[in-house]
């Protein structure tokens, strides 16, 4: 497991970049959900008992956006999300999911797109059924979407930070313009950029760590962290953990009996 972080100190590569969040303070970095709410129950009970176990710390929990479409149950997770910033600190990053079902409220072309790209799951799961679905045109969706979708779960969505630093780190959805610093960069590739990140190998100004692309292992470089595993696709569902200068993964797994497992890696 992991053979991409095994890879780095077994051919002579040099080893991760160390960075730190400060001291007393505690991260829980939660990766893509996209409405795979079984996951997401399991892997925040996962985490609210690893804290329990460690030394008192200030704790901050962040979902790193695109909590929705895909999956089966996305107004779930919205509502769990929701539930939990109300118990403890947690902070949320947009992603580029969310911002299309905000803009397909007032936009009809974005509507299309985002119903192409995993939003049927989103709109079943707030109560339109498939024969339903399947009946409606574009205007009927969207009045559908306005009657059944709480504008308190769209207030909520729309509450959501661009970027997060934490010490050495910046958390973020998709990455970051590897030409600009972090106080110029556009919301667009915050929430849309790949390979111009991804394909990027000198140092950040931070380690990022992000979502957005999916990996079938946590990719761990020198100087950046891609925690997105698929979950909807996998079932693999992955937080960081982040405390002085340490990295520790928690994933929540389905196995193959349909349970859920979780596993841990130092």
């Amino acid at each position: 497991m992991f053979d991409s972080i095994r890879r780095l100190f077994s051919n002579g590569q040099p080893a991760r970049r160390i960075a730190r969040v400060p001291d007393g303070e505690r991260w829980y970095v939660i990766g893509d959900i996209h409405g795979r709410l079984d996951l997401f129950d399991a892997l925040k009970t996962a985490i609210e008992t690893d804290d329990a176990s460690r030394a008192l710390a200030k704790t901050t929990v962040v979902l790193l956006g695109d909590l929705m479409d895909r999956g089966p149950d996305s107004a779930g997770v919205i509502a769990l999300a929701r539930k939990w910033g109300e118990e403890r600190n947690v902070r949320y990053v947009s992603g580029n999911h969310e911002e299309m079902f905000l803009e397909s409220f007032s936009d009809r072309e974005v509507l299309r797109h985002f119903l192409k790209h995993g939003g049927r799951e989103t709109v079943l799961s707030y109560g339109i059924s498939l024969d339903d679905y399947r009946r409606m045109d574009l205007s009927q969706m969207r009045d559908a979407m306005t009657k059944l979708v709480p504008a308190a779960d769209r207030e909520f969505l729309e509450s959501f930070e661009d970027l997060i630093i934490a010490g050495e780190y910046v958390l973020v959805h998709a990455g970051i313009n590897p030409k600009h610093p972090l106080e110029e960069q556009k919301q667009s590739d915050l929430r849309w950029i790949r390979d111009r990140f991804l394909k990027h190998s000198a140092p950040f100004s931070h380690v990022v760590v992000h979502g957005h692309t999916i990996f079938e292992e946590v990719e761990d470089t020198q100087h950046r962290v891609g925690i997105d595993t698929g979950a909807f696709r996998t079932g693999r569902l992955t937080a960081l953990m982040l405390e002085e200068d340490r990295r520790e993964i928690i994933q929540a797994v389905t196995a193959e009996d349909g349970t859920i497992a979780i596993e841990k890696v130092d």
